[in-house]
C-alpha cells in the first residue's frame, strides 16, 4: 500500500503550480506516478522522517510544509532490517543524520561509531508541472520551461523542487567518503529505502569502487545531461564495473534486452561508453567525467584505429582511471599492491607492441 496518494500529490501540485497546474498537468502527473508505481523494485526497509526536529509521515507531506527547511534531516529504518545479500553494493545503516553544512552521520548496523561523509541528494523520477499551454507553446516552437540542475544539500534540493514545480516520486542520497561514494535510492510514495539493482542479480566482484572524486564528476554529468533514466542507470552502473554486455545489464535491470539496447547504442553515440564488438561488452570512458574532460562528448573526433582497438590509450583516460582503486583501466582487471604501472602486465605488453 502506498504511504503518499495521488490526491496528496495533486495537492502539492495544486500549491506549488499556480497556472502551469490545470487539467492537463493533473492526467499528465498521474500518469507519471502510475509509470513510476509500475517500475518499482521490492523494498529493502521502510522509513520515518524527521525535518528539523518534526516528524513527517512522508517526504512529500515535509515539502507541502513551508516551514520545512531541512536544515536538519533524520531518516531512521524502522523496523531496522538485518545485515545480508539485500544490502550488497550498499553501506548498511540504521540511520542517517544529515547536518545543515551538507554532511551526513551514517549510523552502521554493525556497533561502531558513526561514518561522517559528504551527502548530496538528488530527483530520481519526478514531474515537472507542465499546463496544456505550456506543452502548446513548446509544440509551436515556444521555449519550455526546464528544472535547473538539482544535486544538493537536503535544503537546496527541497528549495529546487519548490521553486521549479518539480513533483519527485524518488530521491536519490548520495553519500561521498573519501575513497568511495555510496548512492541510496528513496522511494517517495511508499517511504522505502530501496536496494541497489545489482543486488542478487550482479556478483560483487563485478564491482569496480571508483574514488569520490570520480563518482561527483559522474553525479553532475548526470544531472545536467538529458539521457533517458534507463540509459543513466546503465550508465552508473558500468562506470562502477569493468565492462559489462547488454545481457548482463538487462538481468539487473529484469527488462527486455531491446530496451536495453537502445539505452547502451545512445550512451555510444554520445561518446559515454565504447562497444567491443568482439566480446559484446560496453566499457565507459572514464575521461569523460573528470577535469579536462569534453563536457559534451559527441562532439569528440573518433581517435585513428592503432593497434588493438580494444586498448584505448588516451592520456585523459588514463589519468583518469587512475582514480579507479586497484583495477587495470584498459581491461578492469585488479593489480597487485605495490607501487606497480598503472596498467596490468597483459594490457602494458599489449599496448607497447601497438
Amino acid at each position: 500500500m502506498t504511504a503518499v496518494s495521488h490526491p496528496e500529490l495533486e495537492a502539492l501540485a495544486a500549491r506549488w503550480g499556480g497556472a502551469r497546474h490545470d487539467a492537463y498537468s493533473g492526467r499528465a502527473l498521474a500518469r507519471a506516478a502510475e509509470e513510476y508505481l509500475s517500475r518499482r523494485r521490492p523494498a529493502l526497509a521502510e522509513f520515518v522522517l524527521s525535518v528539523d526536529g518534526k516528524e513527517y509521515p512522508s517526504v512529500i507531506a515535509a515539502l507541502a510544509d513551508p516551514s520545512a527547511r531541512f536544515e536538519h534531516v533524520e531518516l531512521r529504518l524502522e523496523p531496522i532490517p538485518s545485515p545480508g545479500p539485500a544490502w550488497r553494493f550498499l553501506l548498511p545503516f540504521e540511520r542517517l543524520a544529515f547536518a545543515e553544512d551538507g554532511s551526513v552521520e551514517i549510523h552502521p548496523l554493525e556497533p561502531g561509531p558513526p561514518v561522517r561523509a559528504i551527502a548530496r541528494v538528488a530527483p530520481r523520477e519526478h514531474y515537472l508541472l507542465r499546463s496544456q499551454a505550456d506543452e502548446e507553446r513548446a509544440a509551436k516552437g515556444g521555449a519550455l520551461s526546464e528544472p535547473r540542475s538539482v544535486t544538493g544539500t537536503f535544503a537546496e534540493t527541497a528549495a529546487a523542487c519548490r521553486e521549479s514545480a518539480i513533483v519527485p516520486f524518488g530521491l536519490a542520497v548520495l553519500a561521498y567518503l573519501p575513497e568511495e561514494r555510496f548512492r541510496y535510492e528513496l522511494d517517495l510514495l511508499h517511504n522505502a529505502l530501496l536496494p541497489d539493482p545489482r543486488a542478487g542479480r550482479l556478483a560483487p566482484s563485478q564491482r569496480v569502487r571508483r574514488s569520490a572524486r570520480f563518482a561527483w564528476a559522474l553525479d553532475q554529468y548526470v544531472a545536467r545531461s538529458d539521457l533517458s533514466l534507463l540509459g543513466t542507470r546503465c550508465l552508473e552502473v558500468l562506470v562502477e564495473s569493468p565492462g559489462l554486455t547488454s545481457v548482463e545489464l538487462s538481468h539487473v535491470f529484469g527488462g527486455v534486452r531491446e530496451l536495453v539496447d537502445s539505452a547502451l547504442q545512445g550512451l555510444v553515440q554520445h561518446r559515454l561508453v565504447t562497444f567491443d564488438r568482439r566480446t559484446g561488452v560496453y566499457r565507459p570512458r572514464l575521461d569523460t567525467f573528470l577535469p579536462g574532460g569534453d563536457p559534451t562528448p559527441t562532439r569528440l573526433e573518433v581517435p585513428p584505429a592503432v593497434g588493438d582497438p580494444a586498448l584505448r590509450t588516451s592520456v585523459q583516460e588514463l589519468l583518469a582511471a587512475a582514480d579507479a582503486r586497484a583495477t587495470c583501466p584498459l581491461c578492469g582487471a585488479p593489480l597487485p599492491a605495490g607501487p606497480k604501472s598503472i596498467l596490468c602486465e597483459n594490457c602494458s605488453a599489449q599496448v607497447g607492441t601497438t
